[in-house]
């Protein structure tokens, strides 16, 4: 495992650089979010998203969360956004609230357990952001943690058997911690509740 320390503030592209290649080669990294650590690789590459789930000991049919740059990946990348999705994300974004949408057919089945929808953000971290943006494409984000233990918040929360699974850890410095994002099914015209997190549910409701 590669070991790269970034100011999350100021991160250097450099480095940043360096764990995209990764990602680009089928890797898992870990990465700092605006909540937890994430877990980054392809999710359009089969073998890079079978990786992710072993390396996690994560059962095949549980969901994984995308992170994007902005919209335009998003859209280009991930799926088609309804009129509401594009409500919250204009309000939200970027920021700890994931929307559900409509799938594109370029994210791999194992992604989204066959369900043809995704759950996808744009995170308020400038390492996520500049990490997606220099992949090229959207990003997993499921927190950097084994199956049901606790998600870290400090890249030496990791624990060593998913740290020695990794191509690269990328240390931001501690995240906020505290709750995930908030999580709302955007692929209706009305928003549905699917996990409250930072992001309380009658804000959401506010702009739905």
């Amino acid at each position: 495992m590669e070991y790269l320390l970034v100011d999350s503030l100021a991160p250097d592209i450099e480095m940043v650089r360096r764990a995209a290649a990764m990602i680009r080669a089928g890797g898992v990294v870990a990465y700092p979010t605006d909540t937890l650590y994430g877990l980054a690789a392809d999710p359009r590459n089969a073998d890079a998203v079978a990786r992710l789930f072993a390396v996690k000991a994560r059962a095949a049919d549980q969901a994984i969360p995308l992170i994007a740059t902005d919209l335009r990946q998003v859209e280009r990348d991930v799926g088609r956004p309804t009129d509401l999705a594009r409500r919250l994300a204009s309000k939200f974004w970027p920021g700890p609230l994931t929307l559900i949408i409509a799938a594109s057919p370029a994210i791999q089945p194992s992604v989204h357990g066959g369900s043809g929808r995704v759950a996808v953000r744009v995170p308020d971290h400038a390492v996520a952001r500049m990490l997606a943006a220099e992949c090229g494409c959207a990003i997993t984000s499921t927190s950097a943690n084994l199956a049901g233990q606790p998600a870290p918040g400090r890249a030496d929360e990791i624990v060593p058997p998913l740290r020695d699974c990794l191509a690269a850890l990328l240390d931001g410095g501690p995240t906020a911690g505290g709750r995930p994002s908030t999580i709302v099914d955007a692929t209706g015209p009305e928003p549905v509740l699917v996990r409250e997190g930072v992001v309380a549910w009658a804000r959401v409701l506010e702009c739905g």
